[in-house]
């Protein structure tokens, strides 16, 4: 059989049992022993779990449910997209947390302990310089910020990313998958190992900073913002885009984001929805009391992936593959503004495969409206010394 590295396989039948079989069908090859799922929450997900449990028999699998998956052939939904590693080009260990509010930093040191010695039994590559983290969270758990730092503070360096679950903006239910169940308020923390160069990166299209708004009343435990500028969140965020409060939908705020400035840079807490019984604003990400929320101007969606994949593709070559955590807001931009053939195009360029999320993960950080992913190139890395 052919040598592979990487597998994508897709399929878009909605019976559980039948997208499953097309999946083992495109992941059929003796290398293959990692499977990373992300699939729309359309379908029923115990029988989803057996049938995948059943098809990719012998072989370890992590997922999650999505708000959208991303293939080669563009943005997709009512689908699951699946991609399957080598065993010959990656070591790769996975580990559930059931709960991700009672992770603690023993729990973090633990975790990265098991997934190190896990995949150190391979012998395939030093851990220190030629891994990665993945990290698929619980996206309706309000825990990621603290979950996330919490991990940061056991990696030494290693870089990370993720995403968080969605679930086709239902903002109802989002799981995470391990081995042979859907888990809710948990998290999978995926320790990938491999022969192959890769860069860990994050982008987001913010062009430039506009007017201020100040959290002056705020929920900090459910992300809801009661007064910005000591007036209702929603009717002053409606005011700063002089539309009626009525027309405030997700299509809304994936164009006029609000973001926070951290050192130096902006970072985009994207709005989730009107709360219409008091006139608040709850958000994806974490927000507090006093801090100072900037209404920016986007660039062009696009651009700013480009130029960094193109970026790293002078140092690496060509792609094998990029592993994308892409939020969903940014998918409705895309359709908003009938940029799907683009999205295709780029996608097809770089070999994107991944999901839409709820928010982004990056070293710790949890984002919104931001292209997360690691690029994983055609070519081997060079062997580095091992400072553990």
């Amino acid at each position: 059989m052919t040598n592979i590295k990487t597998i994508v396989a897709v399929s878009r039948s909605i019976d559980a049992l039948k997208a499953s079989q097309e999946i083992q069908q495109q992941l059929n090859h003796p290398d293959i022993d990692f499977v990373i799922f992300y699939c729309s929450a359309v379908y029923q997900l115990d029988e989803l779990a057996a049938a995948l449990t059943q098809s990719l028999e012998d072989i370890d699998i992590v997922g999650c449910t999505t708000a959208g998956e991303i293939t080669r052939d563009g943005c997709e939904q009512n689908s699951i997209v699946a991609i399957g590693f080598s065993g010959k080009y990656f070591s790769i260990s996975a580990k559930l947390v059931e709960s991700m509010g009672e992770f603690d930093i023993v729990d973090a040191q633990n975790t990265m302990n098991e997934l190190t010695e896990q995949c150190r039994l391979k012998e395939l590559a030093p851990i220190q310089k030629n891994s990665f983290l993945l990290t698929l969270l619980d996206g309706l758990s309000t825990k990621e910020e603290q979950f996330l730092q919490t991990l940061n503070s056991a990696t030494c360096g290693i870089p990370h990313f993720g995403g968080s679950a969605g679930d086709d903006v239902n903002l109802a239910n989002t799981h995470v998958f391990y081995q042979n169940k859907f888990y809710q308020q948990a998290a999978i923390v995926t320790l990938i190992n491999t022969k192959c160069a890769f860069e860990v990166f994050n982008c987001n299209h913010i062009k430039c900073p506009t007017e201020k708004l100040v959290v002056t009343e705020a929920d900090v435990e459910n992300r809801t913002v009661y007064e910005l500028n000591a007036m209702p969140a929603a009717l002053e965020y409606a005011k700063l885009l002089n539309i009626d409060i009525n027309d405030l939908t997700p299509e809304v705020f994936s164009l006029h984001p609000l973001a926070v400035k951290v050192g130096g840079q902006y970072y985009i807490r994207s709005i989730q929805k009107v709360n219409v019984d008091d006139l608040s604003l709850t958000f994806y990400c974490a927000i507090d009391v006093g801090i100072v929320l900037t209404a920016v101007d986007m660039d062009d969606i696009f651009h700013s992936l480009d130029n960094k994949l193109e970026s790293i593709t002078q140092r690496f070559g060509k792609s094998e593959l990029v592993l994308a955590c892409d939020c969903f807001l940014r998918r409705i931009e895309i359709e908003q503004k009938h940029l799907s053939e683009q999205a295709k195009n780029l996608y097809a360029k770089y070999n994107i495969a991944g999901f839409n999320s709820y928010g982004e993960h990056i070293n710790g950080i949890h984002l919104n409206q931001t292209f997360a992913g690691v690029f994983i190139a055609k070519s081997d890395t060079k062997e580095g010394n091992d400072n553990e």
